[in-house]
């Protein structure tokens, strides 16, 4: 099946924790319509604009799936609202380029910085609601002295 032109749900549900543990991350109905909505709205233009394949590290996780990796229970992926886009050892586009191009091309919910350094994240969170208004939320993930993540409001241009 696919939710848009170049996404298809084996792509947006691939797990290999839910495969090693036996996992099901098959999303219901519901998910389904709002993976389509993210796939249209985020991630086909972003296809589209770089005329590449785009990377998914992270897609739809079920409340199983989000549990056994330690997930939040308010998680935008377990609601097919969410993926993260991990571009590393493709080539062009980089994460930053990725970053930037869904900052100031795309109506989001939120957008995630996610670790990494100044130069480029490890990997990019994006997310797009089913319903409601996009909060267009740009934020950048850390870690305390003691390893826990935490976000912050991101100030780069």
């Amino acid at each position: 099946m696919k939710l848009s032109k170049n996404l298809s749900l084996a792509e947006f549900t691939r797990s290999q924790t839910a495969k090693r543990r036996g996992i099901d991350n098959t999303p219901m109905d519901n998910h389904l319509e709002a993976a389509k909505k993210l796939a249209e709205n985020i991630f086909q233009p972003i296809r589209e604009h770089f005329g590449k394949p785009i990377f998914i590290s992270s897609g739809y996780r079920s409340d199983a799936l989000n549990k056994a990796i330690g997930g939040s229970s308010s998680s935008q992926h377990s609601k097919a609202e969410a993926i993260d886009i991990d571009m590393d050892g493709h080539g062009k586009p980089t994460n930053t380029e990725v970053f930037y191009y869904i900052k100031e091309n795309l109506d989001f919910d939120q957008l995630i910085w996610e670790f990494g350094d100044d130069e480029n994240p490890d990997w990019v969170h994006v997310s797009f609601k089913a319903i409601g208004k996009q909060r267009n939320q740009i934020l950048q993930a850390k870690r305390n002295s003691a390893g826990k993540t935490y976000y912050e409001l991101w100030t780069k241009p």
